[in-house]
């Protein structure tokens, strides 16, 4: 029996999670001899929320298992690229291109599509995040707000914008670090008193543990965080201030008290570690009133898709494209130095940068062939690094 309604990976496989309208065309093209008709579909993203100028792409490698052994040629960005939706021409830009019969792969674009939509949503969030914060812990705290099941997606997508830690168990596990939290309110309720519940904290957690005391259950908060100080001494790490909407006030001056109480009474070394309800501006703001990290939760889980869609462009080698797309098979370069766009035919000659005077570089790589994964599927922490590379170079 069911107990949760997710669907397991053999019924996305198998497309029994697409729309009833490719099942019915999967139908009319087997009745009518056209099931071999090979087509260049090509994805391609309209307009980003936020009016943010670029993007974050995050799900290849699931798009990658979605089309393994299935009779189709993938070619793609490199999971972690930051594009914009159109070339500095103003050319909608391929994200990807599924070359093969149609029959053969229409069925499973609403799960690709459910992919990159959902996790380059929140690894661009992610990486709004990284930039406001600097140099700044960032730990990805939303997955409470979401479906369960996606716990481990969105906690990799996180990571893959640039957060440092997740908090999740199965999260951690996915991107390969430890998880990473502090204590919750329930603790302290139940101890009763908060100096109790801070030492025995210290007490029970291991020593790699780092001790961070959640400072804002029942006092003003920098009463509360001279009194964890003072209780664990030189073993305190950070006070988390997790103060609710309602009774915060002016958050960036609690946060310059709070650093003024501890360090006139020694405590220089304590960070200060805010949550609740941060955004990519509060945390900027926050940062320059004192605050060291951040948990940022729904702002980043809840972010809001990139909406990519699937077109064909081509048919049996010949242009074939809707209103609004542009017909053929293209290629996606851009200029490894300022990160410029170009989209030109497949076959045409690699152009040079009109910026820098630089060879572009091919942006569409292979990533199946013939139903075969022909491209490494690079580990989380190396796909972040390629991220960061690419947001220290943005304007």
């Amino acid at each position: 029996m069911t107990r949760f309604f997710i669907a397991s990976s053999e019924e996305i496989k198998e497309g029994k999670t697409t729309d009833i309208y490719f099942v019915r065309t999967r139908r009319i093209l087997k009745a009518k001899g056209l099931d071999k008709v090979r087509v260049v579909a090509e994805v391609t993203v309209s307009k980003l929320p936020d009016g943010s100028p670029w993007a974050v792409l995050c799900g290849v490698e699931e798009v990658a298992h979605l089309f393994e052994d299935v009779p189709v040629d993938v070619y793609s960005m490199p999971e972690g690229t930051i594009f914009t939706p159109e070339d500095e021409r103003g050319f909608r830009m391929p994200i990807m291109v599924i070359e093969g019969p149609y029959y053969e792969f229409c069925h499973l674009e609403t799960p690709l599509l459910g992919f990159l939509c959902q996790e380059s949503g929140v690894a661009t969030r992610a990486a709004r995040v990284r930039r406001a914060a600097g140099d700044k812990l960032v730990v990805a705290f939303g997955i409470r707000r979401m479906h369960p099941a996606l716990a481990p997606a969105l906690d990799r997508a996180a990571y893959i914008g640039g957060l440092d830690a997740v908090s999740s168990l199965k999260g951690a596990e996915v991107i390969g670090q430890k998880p990473v939290g502090t204590m919750p309110h329930a603790l302290i309720i139940l101890f009763g008193d908060q100096v109790e519940a801070w030492k025995a904290f210290d007490e029970v957690m291991p020593p790699e543990v780092p001790r961070v005391a959640l400072v804002d259950t029942y006092f003003d908060e920098k009463i509360e965080a001279v009194k964890a100080a003072e209780a664990l001494k030189g073993r305190l790490y950070g006070v988390r201030l997790d103060t609710p909407g309602s009774r915060r006030g002016d958050f960036a001056e609690i946060i310059r008290e709070v650093r003024w109480e501890l360090d006139i009474r020694g405590f220089k070394d304590v960070k200060i570690f805010i949550s609740g309800g941060l955004t990519e501006e509060s945390v900027r703001r926050l940062g320059e009133a004192g605050a060291d990290a951040f948990g940022v939760g729904t702002y980043i889980s809840g972010a809001p898709t990139i909406d990519y869609a699937m077109d064909i462009v081509e048919v049996e080698g010949r242009p074939a494209a809707k209103r609004g797309k542009l017909g053929g098979k293209k290629q996606t370069w851009r200029c490894p130095e300022c990160l410029t766009y170009r989209v030109e035919p497949w076959d045409a000659p690699r152009p040079i940068c009109s910026r820098c005077g630089r060879e572009m570089e091919a942006m569409l790589r292979p990533l199946i062939k013939g139903g075969k994964i022909v491209s490494a599927l690079p580990e989380p922490g190396e796909i972040r690094n390629y991220v960061l590379s690419q947001l220290g170079r943005l304007p």
